[in-house]
């Protein structure tokens, strides 16, 4: 209603002043019916936005609210101004908190100690959804289900951490301290912390990485160390457990990711949920893959417990941004090999949105890779399906424009705006077709554009489309606007649309320009 007033306050206002006698129109039924501007480009456009160890943000710990507010601000706008869509964002690392949580301790990235809130106070998360919304891009909060500490840490422990306050959920391994997956508390503490973040904040997104049960690590004597789960492998046996510890252990997975997705649907339907695995489901999957990296015998399904392709197969998440983080022309690991087989499994037909290791780029091309091996990898995404997009690994390689890929990215690859695929399995209504109404200001040689929303559906964003000679160009807005003026008195159609928090974009209002 606010919206609405101030809109109506406005034209009242304009046409009071008498400013250069504006010509007031409405859409006309008839011809303009018959005018249908272009689709728009759907793709996922994101980036990681990671904060432990400070890799994006912020960049040291310690800083001032001013100067970390400044640093959001600067990605924001970095990832707007390249024609991204989406961020993020890192805010649970390691059972510690980027925003205030009733549950868990102030993040040490943040401040350099642990439980210390930011001074003078203020929740980087909500500040960010705000400034992210302003912006037209969406903010997926990503969340580390179970680990509980990091080695890059420098401060003690807090007392409200859960290794303090809930010991027996904790394991020292190696050098991290880890939640027990196979405790049913754990994943109830878990998906608290989770669907608290859901209900308080307005997210788009809620996002897991590739850190489920943890990376192999080893002794003294160079063995692998096994995860010391005996007391909850014990405990399911002892209740009649039958499946092997292997098994078990994966189901453990399986369940925290089933419960998290349909959790979260119960909460707001609408937020997105995303989980980013490793790359390689299984070895040998497409025949022609091997391991990689992480040692000659990697293996995610059968070292970490991850059965991602399960996941994807029975729709327990939205999108899927599988680890690819491999040259196109990496034999072993092959960029287009492994999307391929990924699409292939694909049988819920969710998104997917391969994340790239764009932070291999260097600007010395002897130390890592061309920004072109990036662009490339993206023009073969698209190659593979119309509705997909990537996600870059990280926000720093971006801010950096090592070897020109910011550059790249705004000029060439992302140089027209997309709106990210929709998730008609969730919501397939089309938002109403807005009130469209328009000022044309000759004197000043200015199109004023307004419009309402109508109907019950959430507006996203709004589609602004413009039609000069053959040629539409198309705007994409944030959900909040309600206006756009064009300094172009030679257009003759403008088209408006909304999208809904589903992605499902509405029907089109078009309005013709009055001639002299």
């Amino acid at each position: 209603m606010t919206s609405i007033l101030k809109t109506k306050a406005i034209l009242v206002s304009v046409l009071l002043l008498g400013i250069a006698s504006p010509v007031y129109s409405q859409p006309k039924p008839g011809k303009l019916e018959n005018i249908t501007p272009p689709a728009v480009t759907r793709e996922f456009r994101g980036a990681w936005i990671a904060t432990v160890a400070n890799i994006d943000f912020p960049s040291k710990p310690g800083l001032t609210t001013e100067e970390q507010k400044a640093e959001l601000v600067s990605l924001l706008d970095k990832a707007a101004e390249i024609n991204l869509n989406a961020v993020v964002l890192q805010i649970r690392p390691i059972s510690d908190a980027l925003y205030n949580s009733p549950y868990e301790p102030w993040s040490e990235f943040l401040s350099g100690e642990m439980g210390k809130p930011p001074q003078p106070f203020y929740d980087p998360l909500e500040f960010a959804v705000t400034e992210a919304h302003k912006r037209g891009l969406e903010l997926h909060a990503w969340f580390n289900p179970y680990r509980a500490h990091h080695p890059e840490t420098i401060s003690p422990i807090s007392s409200n951490h859960i290794s303090k306050t809930r010991p027996d959920f904790v394991k020292q391994y190696g050098k991290y301290l880890w939640l027990d997956p196979g405790e049913k508390q754990v994943q109830d503490y878990s998906l608290k912390v989770i669907l608290d973040v859901v209900r308080r904040y307005d997210i788009d997104g809620v996002h897991i990485d590739d850190y489920f049960y943890p990376y192999p690590q080893r002794d003294e004597q160079n063995k692998i160390i096994d995860f010391p789960d005996e007391i909850s492998w014990n405990k399911y046996l002892n209740t009649g457990g039958k499946l092997n510890r292997a098994d078990w252990r994966r189901e453990n997975i399986n369940t925290f990711v089933r419960r998290m997705y349909s959790d979260v649907k119960k909460q707001k339907p609408w937020v997105k949920v995303g989980v980013s695995p490793f790359g390689v489901w299984q070895p040998g999957y497409p025949e022609r893959i091997t391991n990689i990296d992480r040692g000659a015998t990697f293996n995610a399904y059968e070292q970490i417990y991850a059965d991602s392709r399960k996941w994807l197969q029975e729709g327990w998440l939205d999108y899927l941004a599988p680890q690819l983080y491999w040259k196109i022309e990496q034999t072993a690991q092959s960029y287009p090999v492994l999307l391929n087989w990924w699409l292939s499994q694909n049988t819920k037909s969710r998104s997917i949105f391969p994340g790239i290791y764009t932070s291999r780029i260097s600007n010395e091309k002897s130390k890592g890779w061309d920004a072109s091996e990036i662009a490339y990898q993206i023009r073969t995404t698209r190659g593979f399906t119309k509705t997909s997009g990537n996600i870059h690994f990280s926000m720093k390689a971006l801010m950096e424009n090592r070897d020109g890929i910011a550059d790249t990215l705004k000029n060439e690859i992302y140089a027209q705006p997309a709106l990210i695929p929709a998730t008609p399995w969730l919501n397939n209504i089309k938002p109403n077709k807005p009130e469209l109404k328009i000022i044309q200001d000759k004197k000043l040689g200015q199109i004023r554009l307004y419009w309402q929303p109508k109907g019950k559906q959430q507006i996203q964003s709004w589609v602004v489309q413009i039609k000069k000679g053959d040629e539409w160009t198309t705007k994409i807005l944030p959900g909040s606007n309600n206006s756009y003026f064009v300094n172009d008195m030679q257009v003759e159609n403008i088209a408006v649309s909304g999208v809904s928090r589903y992605g499902i974009g509405g029907k089109t209002a078009v309005v013709g320009v009055e001639e002299e």
